[in-house]
């Protein structure tokens, strides 16, 4: 079996890795790069058996579009869901690629490859690590994960399971290498932050987040709970817990007590929703029962905690007649570097910061220096490839067992 990782090798996002043997290609996620100026994948000319994805996120399925529609798509039934809900509310409609679902702790085949997916602690929902096994050979693929979320039990499990131990190779993660949580190192701890912000204010506060970071969104349900608050979403986000709660009965969603959806700014999202009603369902028509108008929320602002896009914030202030708010940015601070975002968003944020109070409480996705030795002693690999991070060779100094890969390079195991 040969592995080559076409990206990850020196930057975050844009995974793409390929094991292969004499009849069996598969590659195992195919993401948008983060970083603008990363150059792109093209596989026109090769030979693709399937594409197997790790997580609903798009550095790791964004470019599943730039491949023949007829090469196989395995991945979660949920992580499709959530990934044509991403292409479909940025107008780029529907997937039409082929799909098939796999299902956690089972072992299914692709050719001559044995493949096992293992769900994961994740910002993501329906994560997956993968156990690639051909010809007494075995690989794990970490995808990203992490020990510090809601579904933390999930890290432990893996640490207990036999088969992963003593495998060829581990592709392992290191997003979090050089970096620390100590400011928030948990959700719950996000969730306290939250917390104190909205118990002291007098004014309107907004949430600055993924859609899709389930774990984000609990904490700020949790959040409002808790100060007496009334979380307003969008209506993307309201399709996406939506979805999400078919996995999870703890999962909020609009048709929970002092959940709404904010009918202003709408528009573009309903467009949307009304172009593809098959798809949507009754969720069209159940979605205005549990509307919340803006003249509602001026009369008492500070009893809002509102998700929406941070383009729409400033526009929905005037409306209200005020100029103060809080805004609790609850992601990744890259997006606030040019390397990472356009030039129009960063000036936005940049905007926002100047002319409100400016709140951070987030906590990473991926796991630290800490759970990655924990995660790496427990499995025992004889090799350890990183990827998914800017700074390969700084696993040298931390892991005995490393072989430091460029993109591109092919690796005989």
């Amino acid at each position: 079996m040969t592995l080559t990782i076409h990206k990850g090798t020196n930057e975050i996002g844009g995974s793409c890795i390929e094991l292969s043997t004499q009849s069996t290609t598969i590659l195992f996620d195919y993401g948008t790069p983060l970083n603008l100026e990363s150059t792109k994948l093209d596989f026109k000319n090769k030979k693709i058996d399937a594409i197997v994805i790790s997580h609903p996120h798009q550095d790791h399925f964004g470019e599943i579009t730039m491949v023949e529609t007829t090469i196989p798509i395995y991945c979660g039934k949920l992580s499709k869901e959530l990934m044509n809900a991403t292409k479909l509310f940025t107008g780029q409609g529907l997937l039409a690629n082929k799909f098939h679902h796999f299902e956690a702790w089972k072992s299914f085949q692709i050719g001559d490859i044995t493949i096992t997916p293992y769900l994961v602690d994740h910002s993501a929902v329906d994560a997956y690590a993968f156990l690639v096994e051909y010809d007494g050979k075995k690989v794990i693929y970490s995808g990203d994960f992490r020990a510090n979320g809601r579904k933390s039990k999930l890290f432990e499990n893996m640490l207990t399971q036999k088969k992963l131990k003593n495998a060829d190779v581990l592709l392992m993660e290191g997003t979090m290498l050089q970096r620390n949580n100590e400011e928030f190192p948990t959700e719950i701890s996000v969730e306290n932050k939250i917390v104190e912000t909205l118990k002291n204010t007098e004014v309107i506060t907004f949430m600055i987040g993924s859609s899709q970071n389930i774990d984000s969104l609990v904490s700020a349900y949790r959040a409002c709970k808790k100060a007496e608050k009334i979380f307003v979403i969008d209506m993307y986000t309201a399709w996406i817990l939506e979805k999400m709660s078919s996995v999870s009965a703890s999962i909020p969603t609009m048709d929970w007590k002092n959940v709404f959806v904010l009918k202003s700014y709408g528009g573009s999202y309903y467009e949307k929703i009304k172009k593809n009603r098959d798809y949507f369902g009754d969720f069209q028509y159940r979605l205005f029962s549990n509307v919340i108008l803006l003249d509602d929320i001026q009369k008492e602002p500070s009893r809002y905690y509102v998700k929406i896009s941070p383009w729409h914030i400033e526009k929905l202030l005037k409306k209200l007649d005020t100029s103060s708010a809080n805004i609790i940015y609850s992601q990744w601070l890259g997006y606030l570097k040019p390397e990472f975002s356009d030039k129009k968003t960063v000036d936005l944020f940049k905007k926002l910061q100047e002319n409100h109070n400016w709140v951070y409480a987030h906590t990473s996705g991926h796991a630290d220096l800490e759970s990655l030795k924990k995660f790496s002693e427990a499995l025992s690999p004889k090799a350890l490839v990183p990827i998914h991070t800017e700074h390969k060779d700084a696993f040298c100094k931390h892991f005995e067992n490393t072989v430091v890969l460029e993109d591109g390079m092919p690796f005989t195991i």
